[in-house]
């Protein structure tokens, strides 16, 4: 359904008798996240009914939004260009510049009409359009005369840097690239990865192999395969690529200014500008599965081959999602060929650990951990071992074995002596065995002060008072972490606890009751036992 196109002479085939239930029948389709079946009824209606012309809009919307680009370009061409929506355009012109007609493309930009505005995009337009010409010059004066208060203006450097290594001058690009690489967010990894595929393009596998290793972790796959000389493909070195870039960091800052998922018609957009661009894809199915259409976004997961360089987030999204429906032996059918094939890498053992911890096989998962932090030291990444340490003593406590779990956790604060996740989980564990107190709770003093914004080290410090019989100053640090996070059942849970040791039972009710809203398995039991019969050894939090 995502991809195959409908034309708009079968979607009439689709549509009923009834105009005004065939409406209906595509609008439900649309909430339910079938933009491809909305889009096809809507098509048809819009075709039979040509005097409606906001039926054949809204047809457009949805199949955009479908990604049955086909259609929807068959039913922009039908409309008149003042009345069609920015998505639109923004297909049109990406359609353009896929064929190599970059003033067309700057036509459908710089259009009238156009809500909100796509002009600010021309000077990416222009400025490739004279990279693909041969003309250096002209292509990084385009970019300098961007306005500092230009939309384009935080990606000049990025589109620069590709532009650079289109002509290979790998020399001015890498400080460019570095540049833009950190302060690209959420889109650093690809990237960086495209930058060094860039670099490595135009010969220079020394800075392709410096820009990867920027991230700091995850790198010695694709440091091998830079030395190998193999390409990755996700190099940006024509408009269109550019351009797919553009709207998936556009989408992006968009959703993160309104703490939303990205609008689903520009990442359709820039999926169709670049139908290469696996980040592209990846923020779809991102998408897709918040709307609950989780096969439609595991479909678009899957279409990411494995040679692809994004294929590793790929895949652990994809076992995520399995997991959270509780699909865990899918998940395990995705996570455990990865992690046995020759060449396993750190990321394949470290998802196959979180298959077998999902799935509540704590000392299973705690083996591949082992796996994972042993190539890891084998491949000499320092900056890896203490999360896999961490992760690995996480499920080794779970599985109850507390000796292992402390020494992996002392590994891991010997190779980051200050970080307070570790701190914290080393004073919180050894609080829940009840040994050595007193470090304990400085250990979780130290995390704390280290992250006092951590709504869970906070948790551990009231936690840590309310043990030592601090209770006053427990409940103060504990409803402090509650303000900083109210979801969390744990520290509601603990709350509760500290209310009614005090006293407050009426409060202490209303805490466990928070934490109802969220606790899972034993921990929600034992708090409806408590809000049952109230506090007692055998329904205390641990």
């Amino acid at each position: 359904m995502l991809l195959a196109p409908i034309s708009a002479s079968a979607a009439v085939r689709i549509a009923t008798g009834d105009p005004a239930l065939t409406y209906l029948k595509a609008r439900a389709a649309a909430m339910d996240g079938d933009h491809g079946e909305a889009a096809a009824l809507l098509a048809g209606l819009a075709e039979s009914q040509p005097s409606q012309p906001d039926l054949a809009r809204k047809a457009l919307m949805e199949a955009i939004n479908a990604g049955q680009m086909d259609l929807a370009l068959q039913l922009a061409q039908r409309m008149p260009a003042a009345q069609l929506p920015s998505e639109a355009k923004l297909m049109l012109a990406a359609r353009e510049l896929r064929n190599g007609r970059d003033d067309r493309a700057l036509a459908w930009l710089n259009s009238a009409n156009v809500k909100g505005g796509l002009d600010f995009l021309a000077p990416l337009v222009k400025a490739w359009a004279a990279a693909d010409g041969g003309d250096l010059p002209g292509a990084l004066s385009t970019l300098a005369a961007l306005p500092a208060n230009s939309l384009l203006a935080p990606l000049a450097d990025e589109q620069k840097a590709f532009i650079l290594l289109k002509f290979r001058r790998t020399t001015e690009a890498g400080p460019v690239a570095e540049r833009a690489a950190a302060a690209a967010g959420a889109r650093e990894a690809r990237l960086r990865l495209a930058f060094a595929d860039g670099f490595l393009a135009a010969g220079d596998q020394a800075n392709a192999i410096v820009i990867v290793q920027g991230l700091g972790t995850g790198t010695a796959p694709a440091v091998q395969q830079i030395r190998g000389g193999q390409r990755n493909g996700s190099v940006i070195d024509n408009g269109a690529k550019a351009f797919s870039e553009t709207l998936i960091a556009f989408a992006m800052e968009v959703a993160r200014l309104q703490h939303a998922v990205p609008p689903l018609g520009l990442v359709q957009a820039a999926r169709y500008s670049d139908p290469r661009n696996s980040n592209a894809t990846i923020l779809l199915a991102q998408v897709l599965e918040a709307a609950g259409n989780t096969q439609p976004a595991l479909a678009a997961l899957r279409a990411i081959p494995d040679s692809d360089p994004l294929a590793p987030r790929a895949r652990d999204f994809e076992v995520r999602i399995l997991a959270s429906h509780k699909r865990y032996a899918d998940a395990y059918g995705v996570a455990a060929p990865l992690a046995s094939r020759s060449g396993a890498t750190v990321a394949d053992f470290t998802r196959l650990g979180d298959v077998y911890s999902a799935m509540d096989r704590q000392s299973d998962a705690a083996a591949a951990y082992g796996w994972a932090v042993a190539l890891a030291r084998a491949q000499g990444v320092k900056d890896e071992l203490w999360p896999l340490l961490l992760v690995q003593a996480g499920a080794l406590e779970e599985a109850h074995r507390w000796p292992e779990a402390r020494t992996a956790v002392q590994q891991a604060l010997a190779i980051a002596p200050e970080q307070p996740l570790l701190l914290n989980f080393l004073g919180y564990t050894e609080l829940v065995h009840g040994e050595n107190l007193d470090a304990a709770e400085a250990m979780i003093r130290k995390a704390s002060a280290l992250a006092p914004n951590d709504a869970s080290i906070t948790d551990s410090l009231g936690w840590a008072q309310f043990k030592r019989g601090k209770v006053a100053d427990a409940i103060a640090t504990l409803q402090s972490a509650a303000e900083k996070d109210p979801e969390q059942a744990d520290i509601q849970e603990h709350l509760g606890d500290a209310l009614f040791s005090n006293g407050d039972h009426l409060e202490a009710r209303f805490a466990w009751n928070a934490a109802l809203v969220t606790a899972e398995d034993d921990v929600a039991t034992r708090v409806k036992a408590k809000i049952v019969s109230g506090l007692t050894p055998g329904n205390a939090a641990p």
